[in-house]
């Protein structure tokens, strides 16, 4: 197999995934909020903290690896600007990732009770700009010169 489209595949498949992996945790967590069940919330909400969500972050941190090896290897100049946008976009997915983080841990902490309104709607926030970022991202590189 050519080793630029492995390059491109061992890119491409984590951002897919941290992509869909974000649209599902969000959707899971809506629907196990909607459902009222505390205990079913209090679960999805320990999973997503314990496992998912550092998968996801190991997920975003192979992307700027693995996007500068497809760069060098292609011998493109690191300085063009749909790469130094993507680069900057990538800082704010990182910090909207850790605000998720928090939010998730306060969620939990007042699930089933009334004041669980405000981390729930912070918590849909960060996800969805999360996944707008991701879409710019995506958006950057599906637009980089070949």
């Amino acid at each position: 197999m050519n080793a630029y489209l492995l390059l491109k595949i061992s890119h491409s498949l984590p951002a897919v995934l941290l992509l869909l992996g974000v649209l599902a945790h969000t959707f899971m967590l809506f629907k196990a909020q909607r459902s009222g069940d505390v205990a079913v919330l209090q679960r999805k909400l320990r999973v997503t903290r314990r496992y998912s969500l550092p998968a996801l972050f190991v997920l975003a941190l192979s992307l700027p690896v693995s996007g500068w090896l497809l760069v060098d290897y292609a011998g493109w100049p690191l300085s063009q600007l749909w790469l130094l946008l993507s680069t900057a976009l990538y800082g704010l997915l990182l910090l909207f990732g850790l605000l998720l983080a928090g939010r998730l841990a306060a969620w939990q902490n007042l699930s089933g009770s009334p004041a669980a309104d405000r981390p729930r709607l912070l918590c849909t926030l960060y996800a969805l700009g999360s996944l707008l970022l991701l879409l710019a991202i995506s958006a950057l590189m599906g637009a980089k010169p070949m």
